[in-house]
């Protein structure tokens, strides 16, 4: 609970046995928490059994796609206030309080991992990466300054909390299947006057394997193709 308000968290998983015990025990280990709803996107693997193991309630998506998890989780998790974290151990459960203190004065709060004194040793971030985020985010800020004002220097970060009422409210807009997801819902919760902050959260090495949407410049680039049509959609789109 974080001040009488319950609070979930959703976790898109796909083929990550590997990391998700260990997520499990750090986030477990929040005192805010009072649901964990990993979503099984089609795992070839014993994510799902792991999970369980680990005191999560797994839900089964077979929709691939980290939008289509995302999405899943959302309208299934219980609480109040809702927040999204990766699967594969590159964000820390201390950062939990900081999205739920922001969300007092919020409806949609959004981690920020291109801030050099959060970024760990062997985080995906490097220059090129940090620059096309921030580059991208800017564009985003730019699209709704006039009416919804906010500064903006990422847009692929997954460490987010929203209000479930706030969630309600854009749902219907949301349609983004993969990792595309991520600017789709920032760009949608502009478009409909949502308060929107964005903070820095620690940002540290994937624990094990290769990121599904940016383990190799291809996917980066692929990546940043479908952010940037899907921004384009939103920006043309009525409201």
């Amino acid at each position: 609970m974080y001040k009488d308000k319950r609070v979930s968290l959703i976790i898109p998983a796909y083929n990550e046995e590997g990391n998700i015990k260990a997520v499990l025990e750090d986030f477990n280990g929040s005192p805010f928490l009072d649901e964990i709803v990993v979503v099984d996107n089609n795992s070839s693997d014993r994510t799902a059994e792991k999970a369980r193991s680990g005191g999560a309630r797994v839900l089964t998506e077979t929709r691939q796609g980290y939008g289509n998890a995302l999405r899943c989780g959302l309208s299934s998790a219980t609480g109040e206030l809702l927040v999204l974290t990766e699967a594969d151990g590159s964000f820390r459960s201390v950062d939990v309080e900081k999205l739920l203190a922001f969300s007092e004065d919020a409806d949609l709060v959004l981690g920020n991992r291109t801030t050099w004194l959060f970024i760990a040793p062997g985080a995906r971030m490097n220059s090129l990466i940090r620059l096309a985020n921030i580059c991208v985010g800017k564009l985003v800020q730019m699209c709704w300054w006039l009416s919804n004002p906010t500064r903006l220097s990422d847009v692929g970060c997954t460490y987010r909390a929203i209000h479930r009422s706030a969630y309600d409210r854009i749902a219907g807009g949301l349609l983004a299947e993969g990792p595309e997801f991520s600017t789709e819902m920032m760009a949608e919760a502009l478009r409909r006057g949502l308060r929107v902050v964005e903070i820095p959260v620690h940002y540290g090495e994937r624990t094990l394997g290769e990121s599904k949407h940016s383990g190799t410049y291809g996917r980066l680039a692929r990546t940043a193709l479908r952010m940037l049509r899907t921004l384009l959609r939103k920006r043309l789109s009525m409201r």
